[in-house]
């Protein structure tokens, strides 16, 4: 029963997530920039 309760889950949020329901909740804040997919090393001296 618990399993067909999280698969409902899975689904309704899918759906949600589908008709546009959901939202990002990172901002730019929360994303250092990166060169090529590396960060970069922090020179703070």
């Amino acid at each position: 029963m618990e399993s067909l309760l999280f698969l409902l889950f899975l689904v309704l949020l899918a759906a949600a997530s589908a008709a546009g329901l959901t939202a990002d909740s990172h901002d730019s804040a929360d994303w250092k920039p990166t060169e090529g997919g590396r960060r970069p090393r922090s020179r703070t001296c």
